[in-house]
């Protein structure tokens, strides 16, 4: 089953290269300008669930399952443009687009 779901995630990441491929220099200049915002909001929810975490250890009320899930969504924020920015980043070298 892990191999199904790591395939669907090779399949999705080749698809979304093609569709990076096919974007105009101006399209890829917006897409790259996107992600550069939702640095500042992701670094921000980053911020709030580590808050959240510290702040239930300190008061006693910590518990794996809730520890667990904040990780987790914690993991998720940080990975989740890390592809689609190095992407972007080739694709705009070899197009040579500032």
């Amino acid at each position: 089953m892990l191999a199904q779901v790591y395939g669907i995630e090779i399949l999705n990441k080749k698809m979304e290269q093609n569709k990076l491929k096919a974007l105009s220099n101006e399209e890829l200049l917006k897409e790259a300008k996107k992600l550069k915002s939702s640095k500042t909001i992701d670094a921000t929810l980053i911020g709030f669930l580590v808050g959240i975490l510290i702040y239930s250890i300190f008061v006693g009320n910590f518990s794996y399952f809730l520890g667990l899930i904040l990780l987790y969504a914690i993991f998720k924020l940080i990975s989740k443009n890390k592809y689609k920015k190095e992407e972007i980043e080739n694709i705009l070298k070899e197009r040579n687009i500032k």
